[in-house]
């Protein structure tokens, strides 16, 4: 008799569960070029593209809200990895099965050098003593830590967890994301629908995306609930209308959980949005938290904590009234009890705001802090020790003065003058506010009190630096002050977050390609270099980074940037900022290069900056020899030369560069003017080069083109050379130049 092996019957059960399962998890992407949403972490040259492609992950933590792609791009590394890749879910495993996976890592490491991938999902839901067990294996390589989770690490995963991985965020997909990925699953013949005659009516399609609210699982389901329950026509095509997208998805579903980010986010914005006074915000807010089910009460108690910090003394009643809403909730109840609600929260976000009662953590800082102070001894109790110790003697009753008041010593000696309450200028507050200046004046006058402050504590931190990181400091801080500051410039045309692209266009000196490499560590740097010597220098100081953040180094000039992407199978590479010193001036078609320059910014907003040397305004070199008498045909030939119609490195200048960056369809060029006044250094070498005239391109061999005399060259070469190992001051114009590719 014949046996069925076990493993084909676990076979048919895996395709049937495929064959059954739900369409968003049939219609979970299998590679990176089906995952759709989170360009800032994926677009081609992202970091986390590049780990992925190259197979060369570290420990990661993926956050982010539902229906976001965390687990997919768990699963997209599992298809592309050739790493053992081992899945854990957090709420059903605990110890033993950590304890068996690294086991198992162990023995594939030391039997075959394969490494592991452990994908914990809900990470957050580990307790700590769980995750505490993790730590060791991922610190010593056994495991590469790939974690999923709804909540903020910084908050629920173990800082030493989080501090030996990288934190990558995933947001909500937009309205056009959704509809590709519904239009992804109608298509698709063997996962989705595309073997079916489905037509998704547009208005049915933008009611699915804009009510799934970036959770493209939430929309999947709503699609597959249509298509499941709608019977086909007579000719066989299931007609999803907007009526029945409506009764798919009805509630839009609103990320909340009173314990998660959503939770302190949204009632932080609510409350920031009273601070501001502005009402239309707080009722959004306050709308999002009592749709998703927030307690009132919780609501009520923060905006009683809010009457008294933020508006305080500026309006009195705010804390009863707030009070009374709250009474008035409680015997009214819901639903009618949105009204004292919203009432409550309107009266806060539009009344007059003081923030003044902080003053009394003023004091309560002082009191932890400073030595303590002695209660002045008229304020001591009399009715104990009057006659003993003179307790209360001298104390002046003020009901017995004039307005009740009268300047006499309230706080200990060493603390006169010392002020804690800051009347505010709005509402019932601003009537207090002169008075109480006049008599703490007439107080310290009368007292002959000087002020005398506690000093102020100053807080310093010393995060552990690593090779990489100190290296990199070293190299930017041996950057001369002009160039640093032109660097300076440069990065501030676009400020950088830390997961864009960036180009350097003149990296031969790594004057720009260092600084690029610390602002996007989650990004990535290509460095234009033009000679291969300069490269192999740039290769070997790059050697002190890891590898994944080391740039990416290309020999060229711009022109060739476009031909050199396409020869490393990265054409449609685009770049948030695009920089360079110097690096059109020596381009026969600047106007060429601007446009290939334009081309490779990443639509709508790409940035282009650079800083360009305006040959026009430099520095004459004649203007060094004020003490020779030279004839006046150099400085008139230096002015021919640097108008000289044609010459790409000397005839140009702002309205020259601004027009060609329109003409290569850059948007929105504008130049500012940076001048430097520069004492240098002229070496012999140097002065050789430039004084030669039969040298390419040197100086004298250009003034020698405009048609200085023989005679004259002479003179104006040997009064340059009697400069030679001196220090002269040099005066430069740069042209800093920023533009953008229009979306």
């Amino acid at each position: 008799m014949s046996m069925t092996p076990p493993g084909l019957f676990e076979h048919a059960r895996q395709e049937r569960l495929k064959k059954e399962a739900p369409l968003a998890a049939r219609m979970r992407p299998r590679t990176l070029q089906e995952y759709i949403g989170q360009r800032h972490l994926l677009a081609p040259g992202r970091l986390l593209r590049r780990a992925i492609q190259a197979d060369r992950l570290s420990s990661l933590i993926f956050y982010g809200p539902p229906g976001t792609g965390k687990t997919t791009l768990a699963s997209v590394i599992a298809n592309t990895t050739k790493s053992a890749f081992v899945t854990l879910n957090a709420v059903m495993t605990g110890l033993a099965d950590l304890k068996a996976v690294t086991a198992e890592a162990q023995r594939k490491q030391g039997e075959y050098g394969q490494r592991t991938i452990l994908f914990i999902d809900e990470v957050h839901r580990w307790n700590r003593a769980q995750q505490d067990a993790l730590l060791p294996w991922v610190e010593n390589g056994t495991v590469i830590l790939v974690g999923a989770t709804t909540e903020n690490p910084y908050f629920t995963v173990n800082r030493a967890l989080v501090s030996r991985s990288r934190i990558f965020q995933l947001k909500p997909l937009d309205d056009q994301e959704v509809r590709q990925v519904l239009r992804q699953a109608l298509e698709d013949p063997e996962r989705g629908y595309g073997k079916l005659k489905v037509r998704l009516e547009e208005e049915a399609m933008a009611h699915l995306a804009n009510v799934a609210n970036g959770d493209a699982r939430a929309a999947l389901n709503a699609l597959e609930l249509a298509v499941e329950t709608t019977p086909a026509d007579g000719d066989g095509v299931i007609a999803v209308t907007l009526a029945v997208a409506e009764e798919s998805i009805q509630r839009r579903a609103v990320l909340y959980d009173r314990e998660g980010d959503c939770h302190f986010d949204t009632i932080s914005a609510f409350i920031k949005s009273m601070r501001g006074s502005d009402p239309d915000a707080v009722f959004y807010w306050l709308a999002k938290m009592v749709y998703a089910g927030e307690d009132p009460r919780f609501i009520f108690r923060r905006m009683l904590i809010f009457a008294s910090e933020d508006i305080g003394m500026a309006d009195p009643q705010a804390v009863p009234f707030v009070h009374a809403c709250a009474e008035a909730f409680d015997r009214v109840g819901l639903p009618e009890g949105h009204f004292p609600l919203a009432h409550a929260a309107l009266y806060c976000a539009t009344a007059p705001k003081s923030n003044s009662v902080l003053g009394f953590f003023d004091a309560l800082k002082l009191v932890e802090k400073e030595r303590e102070g002695e209660v002045p001894n008229h304020l001591r109790d009399a009715s104990r020790d009057k006659k003993g110790f003179g307790h209360g003697v001298g104390y002046r009753y003020p009901h017995e003065y004039r307005d009740h008041w009268v300047a006499q010593q309230y706080l200990p000696s060493f603390l006169q003058g010392r002020v804690f309450y800051q009347p505010g200028e709005l509402g019932y507050e601003r009537t207090l506010s002169d008075q109480i200046r006049r008599r703490r004046e007439l107080q310290l006058a009368a007292l002959r009190e000087t002020e005398q402050q506690a000093p102020r504590e100053i807080l310093t931190f010393s995060p552990p630096e690593k090779g990489a990181e100190q290296w990199l400091a070293r190299t930017v801080d041996s950057l001369a002050g002009f160039l640093a500051q032109l660097r300076t410039e440069l990065f501030r045309k676009h400020p950088l977050q830390r997961h864009e692209r960036v180009l350097d266009l003149t990296a031969d000196s790594g004057l720009l390609t260092w600084e690029a490499v610390r602002q996007v560590p989650e990004g990535g740097v290509w460095a234009l270099v033009r000679t291969p010597e300069a490269r192999d220098v740039l290769w070997e100081e790059a050697a002190n980074l890891p590898e994944l953040r080391r740039p990416q180094i290309l020999v060229g000039s711009p022109e060739d940037l476009p031909a050199l992407l396409q020869g490393r199978g990265e054409a449609d590479l685009r770049f948030e900022l695009i920089l360079g010193r110097n690096a059109l001036g020596r381009l026969p078609r600047r106007r060429e290069a601007l446009a290939h320059l334009a081309f490779l910014l990443e639509p709508g907003t790409g940035t282009l900056a650079l800083a360009e040397t305006l040959p026009r305004r430099g520095q004459r070199l004649s203007l060094l020899l004020e003490g020779f008498s030279l004839p006046p045909e150099v400085r008139e030939a230096e002015e021919r030369l640097y108008h000289k119609k044609g010459d790409p490195l000397l005839d140009w200048d702002v309205e020259e560069l601004l027009q060609e960056a329109r003409e290569a369809g850059l948007g929105h060029p504008a130049v500012s003017l940076l001048e430097s006044r520069r004492t240098q250094l002229l070496p012999a070498a140097v002065l050789q080069r430039w004084l030669d005239p039969e040298a390419p391109g040197s100086y004298a061999g250009r003034l020698k083109e405009a048609g200085l005399s023989p005679e004259a060259l002479r003179k104006f070469q040997e009064a340059m050379a009697t400069l030679a190992g001196k220090a002269v001051a040099i005066h430069s114009v740069v042209a800093l130049l920023e533009a953008s590719r229009p979306g």
